[in-house]
């Protein structure tokens, strides 16, 4: 079989980074980085106990969306929706280590002075390669856990956001396209949207006072609006009608994710402390109420109560809790849960979403789910200056500013990272491979063992 260009550059790529890695000097002298760190003794070990289960627990998220979304998909496209969530832990991973988490974290880049100074990403070369992340706790990031600790937890949130997206174009994308598009994504729009919400100096967390404890702006806004994108440039598949596969594979993904999301939520106070507490129960609370909530409201719609609306409810209240969890009581997070169900149960079944073929509802689940999120959040938020109710309209108005700013940012410059990739390569697989289906197409593998393989390199 005839191995394309594509391919091959890909493998020269990840030859060429894996080489460098083995020769990448250590560097030991930066004044600015160095005086950012604290010693060993600042370290507790209850917190570093935490955060090492909980950045396993996010970890295990991203195969818990593969089973949760591959269950939904037609039977022809089980393995290659799967992959596509599965491969993000090792594009992400490498993205992360080389240069995604400096963009995210390293040495601001803005405006201003002083007080008054506010960065919209960090400096791509502070923690190349993961220059200067060891065993020292960061005094601002991180004060009680090895900085490396505090890089992998990240790495995770960083992981999973594209994965999300993978939903809405599922069963018509090229996956070496695909691959391209995550890469941007992760470049362009995660990190700097993660040092503008997370970073001390981030303009949306310092300036507009964005409060977003575990990801409900940075991962689910992020990669709703940029599914909402995707699903507008790759346009419809040729039978948008399918009958899930294997609805046990969406129970067992959305305990997954529901495990999982302990450590998203809790692990975000990057403490074993009340606060994780706190938000490991707002975390559960909200996701009942969302899965009782959605499918009682079927029923009142006249739908049957299904394991499928469940799971998805479920889902729904996890991603409107994320960005209050460690903010807000456990009986405001019922309410969380609640409403965001409605919403987003209105907005899947709504007229208007039908005329975009987002496969499995990503917009409308995580997109709306987050928008939710965050302005609760902005009514709901403890603490002085924190919300509506504690700080009054200003502080609401500061944050519906953001939102705008985030909603506008992340959809326009995924929709853009879309044309980027389909004039790299194109998006879309042809008429003839979807109609195979993308497991056959895209990697000669297949549920169906009566199914043939094929090997015509036109199907790559």
């Amino acid at each position: 079989m005839k191995i394309e260009k594509r391919w091959i550059i890909s493998f020269i790529m990840i030859s060429v980074v894996c080489t460098v890695g083995a020769f990448w000097p250590t560097i030991t002298e930066n004044s600015y980085v160095l005086s950012e760190f604290g010693t060993t003794e600042n370290i507790v070990p209850a917190d570093v106990a935490w955060m090492l289960t909980s950045s396993c627990l996010v970890l295990i998220m991203t195969p818990g969306l593969s089973f949760f979304y591959g269950g939904m998909v037609g039977k022809k496209n089980v393995i290659s929706t799967m992959l596509q969530s599965f491969i993000c832990l090792g594009v992400v991973t490498l993205l992360w280590v080389v240069v995604a988490f400096s963009l995210a974290f390293g040495e601001p880049v803005g405006f201003g002075s002083g007080d008054h100074f506010y960065s919209f990403f960090g400096n791509p070369t502070t923690f190349a390669f993961m220059d200067y992340v060891g065993v020292l706790p960061h005094k601002q990031l991180a004060n009680t856990i090895p900085f490396m600790l505090f890089a992998l937890f990240q790495m995770k949130f960083a992981i999973i956001c594209p994965a999300i997206i993978t939903g809405s174009f599922a069963e018509r994308v090229r996956f070496i396209s695909y691959l391209v598009f995550i890469s941007l994504f992760t470049i362009f729009i995660y990190a700097p949207l993660c040092h503008a919400v997370w970073y001390p100096t981030g303009v949306l967390g310092s300036y507009f006072g964005v409060k977003d404890f575990a990801g409900g702006t940075v991962v689910h806004m992020s990669s709703g609006f940029a599914a909402l994108a995707g699903v507008i440039v790759l346009g419809k598949r040729k039978n948008s009608q399918h009958i899930p596969t294997n609805i046990p594979f969406v129970l067992l993904g959305t305990g997954m994710l529901w495990f999982g999301w302990f450590g998203f939520n809790a692990g975000s106070a990057l403490a074993a402390n009340g606060t994780a507490a706190m938000a490991f129960a707002t975390t559960t609370t909200s996701s009942a109420a969302a899965m009782l909530t959605w499918i009682f409201f079927d029923r009142m719609n006249g739908r049957k109560v299904s394991a499928l609306g469940a799971c998805i409810g479920a889902v729904v209240g996890l991603v409107a809790i994320t960005p209050a969890a460690g903010f807000i009581s456990v009986p405001e997070s019922m309410f969380f849960g609640f409403i965001t169900a409605l919403v987003s149960n209105s907005a899947v079944n709504c007229r208007f979403s039908k005329k975009f073929d987002d496969t499995l509802d990503v917009f409308a689940c995580h997109g709306v789910g987050g928008i939710m999120g965050m302005i609760l959040t902005a009514i709901f938020a403890h603490g002085e200056n924190a919300s509506l109710l504690h700080g009054g309209w200003s502080v609401f108005g500061h944050h519906m500013m953001a939102l705008v700013l985030v909603s506008v940012f992340t959809f326009f410059g995924a929709y853009f990272l879309f044309k980027v990739t389909n004039f790299i390569i194109p998006l879309r697989v042809s008429e003839e491979s979807e109609h195979i289906g993308l497991d056959l197409s895209q990697h000669d593998e297949t549920l169906d063992p009566k199914l043939k393989s094929i090997t015509e390199p036109h199907y790559g």
